[in-house]
């Protein structure tokens, strides 16, 4: 009973989270801003040289 419950819930709604977070996290990297904050973040290993 337990393993057909959830791998009906992963099967539905686990699959709308993961594409939910997917397309949430595309929405985070590509937003007016995140050009700066990544070029910022890809010089931190240079900053000591």
């Amino acid at each position: 009973m337990t393993y057909n419950f959830m791998r009906e819930f992963a099967d539905s709604w686990g699959l709308l989270a993961m594409a939910l977070f997917f397309i949430g996290s595309v929405a985070f990297a590509v937003r007016p801003g995140s050009r700066r904050q990544a070029g910022e973040a890809a010089q931190i290993p240079l900053k000591e040289d």
